[in-house]
């Protein structure tokens, strides 16, 4: 009897959560913070260095830095800035949608401390005589912009002025400088069309006003700025830009514009997938998909996080990693109902046995995504950000929210004889007999041998290992600034564009660059890169010239060698834990050979993506590790959910005393889990391939990086570890004589889920 009340509360809870999603969504989108690769901006890191001799860098005075660049900040106006102290001695500024980036970064790179002296260069008042907070611009009475200033004593400005007044024409002059350097000179200054000095009026009687004024040659903006600056407060140590990126308003729209219609194109391939593979479940994966798509922005929104190209890259490759939660419980539902079974013991049995295949599977990938997070910089650190609670969530609508759904309507009694909708066919259903389980039924790859054929592949690993080492020897990486340092500038036009136009570009302001591409479909991007770090006025005068040429700002991206190679030692140092913490997790929850042979591949599956990259002279950046650490964690995920059925094939059996009862629990696990395994990857691929084929250039090589990744772990789960496996295991096997199997317990999930 079908119980109607299960299946209508199915349709009220699926009203109910699809209005309340439907209600706040565009709330939570407008609430999103966008990144600056996303709506244009920049982001500089400073090293915060003396700026007197003798001078100590204490936390107190970085910390005292930092908020005087906040304040400088808040005269910009940008809603929301980021500015953090990273290793004790360095400030990270990010400004999101800031409209003119070279005002804002001359605002919060100048010192700001101003100084009053003779032409002799002596030092006769300095910041420290300003009221705090007491400048101003505003107009003389030729209404010309100028600065007001409030001092602390009329009467020492007095003295001031009367001490360059006994100094006599031509000296009579009180010299104005801001940021006065060791070394600078009136009387060389006053010898150039621009000098460095802000303005030198002549002194021609005793002044005692305590709200004198700076005359110059100001725009209106200009005056602004330096009265801005003044009550900003002068900084108390030295900036020296050691990293910088810029990226102009109209790439940062397009990126974003191409990113989501690479997403939708994505997440919709994956839905009709699971749909017309899986059917009635496929219909609830979809459903519940949904629901995690729409908690990861909640959650990411709650965080107050910043929504990055990476974080959306994230997201969406979460997708297909969510899936996986529910094709492996799928794949299992539909084994038990092959066995003969009922609905709702094949949907008990086939939940309960692959929760914990789900759950040492998503731990792998959330270590990776941990590493990342904790090594990785400004929008790696995004992307890590939004995989963690990608993984968190998945486990948490994959597991949970599935089975709430699967609950109500194999409950009702509906799905009872129609074991059709699960995706199975009436003849791979068996009679039901109690001595015979999932792990005996018959697979469409049962006329392949892996195991025999390990030589092979092994063989074909190996030649293309020598290869790819060849391919590196020969032609290297095509190590980009990040690890290399010195400038990238990308441009975008509206017409095509040629090397010699580029070249022109950069001459008439006195640059070349060591290389440049052309790419996009009409020719119309260029990318000039430089070995040099380009200074701030470099950037600033590039900015200008490309506003002003084609009618938007390129994205330009300068690094220190110093921080080049520290972000080299830190991918190594990233990799190294990540695998070092999946050998401990799978020695402890499995075995040490099963760990062995995952790290194995592992290296294996990264090897094959840098060797490609070296072939394709792909540029590797800080994003490349990002895909690598990723594609660890997804391969592994892979291989557990192999060696998670090897554990459970062991179990079956007493002991193991001969090779070919190891070789046939491979075959078998293998043979069993392959259709999972592909249909996972697929579910990727299909999102990975939307972004390689429809989203922003700035991630392309990121994506690439993931498919090659996903194709070499999938063929190392399939082929390579658990074979490997057999190896070490069949070596034991003969040293031992025999091999006692694991033995049962009582899991934390052997209840019956109905």
């Amino acid at each position: 009897m079908v119980k109607r009340s299960r299946i209508v509360t199915f349709i009220l809870l699926v009203i109910l959560i699809g209005g309340a999603m439907g209600m706040t969504t565009q709330t939570i989108l407008g609430n999103m913070k966008l990144g600056l690769d996303l709506q244009g901006g920049f982001e500089v890191l400073y090293q915060v260095k003396p700026a007197e001799d003798g001078q100590e860098i204490t936390p107190g005075v970085v910390s005292d830095t930092a908020q005087a660049l906040d304040r400088r900040v808040n005269v910009l106006g940008v809603s929301e800035p980021i500015i953090q102290v990273e290793n004790g001695d360095r400030i990270r500024v990010q400004l999101a949608g800031v409209e003119d980036q070279n005002q804002a970064r001359e605002i919060l790179s100048t010192e700001a401390n101003l100084t009053f002296r003779d032409v002799n260069d002596n030092e006769l008042l300095s910041g420290s005589d300003l009221v705090e907070g007491g400048s101003s611009q505003t107009f003389d009475e030729n209404n010309r912009p100028i600065v007001q200033l409030e001092l602390e004593s009329g009467q020492k400005f007095g003295e001031v002025t009367s001490q360059i007044l006994e100094m006599g024409p031509p000296d009579n002059k009180l010299v104005i400088w801001l940021d006065y350097e060791e070394g600078d000179s009136y009387a060389e200054e006053s010898q150039k069309e621009d000098p460095k000095f802000i303005s030198a009026p002549n002194v021609s009687q005793v002044l005692t006003t305590n709200t004198p004024v700076i005359e110059g040659s100001f725009t209106l903006e200009e005056a602004q700025n330096l009265a801005n600056l003044l009550n900003a407060g002068a900084l108390p140590v030295e900036l020296e830009e050691v990293y910088s990126t810029s990226v102009g308003a109209s790439f940062g729209l397009m990126a974003m514009d191409q990113t989501i219609l690479s997403g939708i194109i994505g997440i919709s391939l994956i839905f009709l997938f699971m749909i017309a593979f899986y059917r009635f479940p496929g219909f609830i994966g979809v459903i519940t998909l949904s629901v995690y798509i729409y908690l990861i922005l909640l959650v990411f929104d709650w965080l107050n996080g910043v929504l990055t190209l990476p974080g959306i890259a994230a997201l969406l490759l979460g997708v297909g990693m969510a899936i996986d939660a529910n094709i492996i419980t799928y794949e299992r539902i539909k084994e038990e109902l092959k066995v003969g079974k009922s609905v709702r013991d094949a949907y008990a049995e086939g939940s309960r046995s692959s929760l914990w295949t789900i759950f040492d599977a998503n731990i792998t990938t959330l270590l990776a995504g941990i590493v990342l997070f904790y090594f990785g910089t400004s929008s790696v650190k995004g992307f890590a950000t939004m995989l963690l609670i990608s993984i968190i969530v998945s486990f948490v609508t994959a597991v949970f929210g599935t089975r709430l759904f699967m609950s109500l309507w194999v409950r009702s009694g509906f799905l009872d004889k129609r074991k059709g909708w699960f995706g199975v066919k009436n003849s791979e259903i068996n009679d039901y007999r109690d001595d015979v389980d999932a792990l005996d039924l018959p697979t469409k790859f049962d006329h392949f041998d892996f195991v025999k054929s390990r030589k092979k592949f092994f063989m074909i690993s190996a030649v293309l290992i020598i290869a790819g080492m060849s391919i590196l020897a020969i032609f290297r990486l095509n190590l980009g600034i990040d690890f290399t340092s010195g400038t990238r500038i990308d441009m975008v036009a509206d017409t095509s564009l040629t090397e010699e136009v580029i070249e022109e570009d950069l001459a008439s302001i006195g640059l070349e660059a060591s290389n440049i591409l052309i790419s996009g479909d009409n020719q119309e991007v260029g990318v000039a890169r430089f070995t040099e770090s380009l200074s701030r006025g470099d950037v600033a005068e590039l900015n200008t010239y490309f506003q002003e040429k084609y009618g938007s700002e390129p994205n330009i991206s300068t690094v220190d060698p110093i921080i080049g190679e520290e972000l080299a030692m830190n991918a190594l140092k990233a990799v190294a834990i990540a695998s070092l913490g999946i050998i401990l997790y799978v020695s402890i929850r499995f075995e040490l050979y099963m760990a062995i042979a995952s790290v194995v591949a592992l290296v294996h599956d990264a090897f094959f993506i840098i060797a490609v990259f070296s072939l394709l002279r792909l540029e590797v950046d800080i994003t490349f590790i990002a895909a690598v650490l990723t594609i660890i964690g997804y391969s592994i995920n892979d291989t557990i959910v192999t060696f998670d059925r090897i554990r459970e094939n062991m179990r079956k059996l007493k002991l193991i005393e001969t090779k070919e009862q190891l070789a046939k629990i491979v075959n078998q696990s293998l043979r069993q889990t392959l259709g999972r395994s592909v249909n996972t990857v697929l579910t990727v691929i299909f999102v990975v391939t939307a972004m390689i084929i429809f989203g922003a250039t700035s991630i392309l090589n990121f994506s690439i990086a993931l498919l090659i990744g996903l194709i070499a772990g999938t063929y190392s789960s399939v082929f390579i570890a658990a074979q490997l496996w057999y190896v070490l295991k069949k070596r034991e096997l003969k040293k031992k004589g025999s091999i006692v199997t694991y033995k049962e317990k009582k899991e934390w999930n052997d209840e019956p889920v109905v």
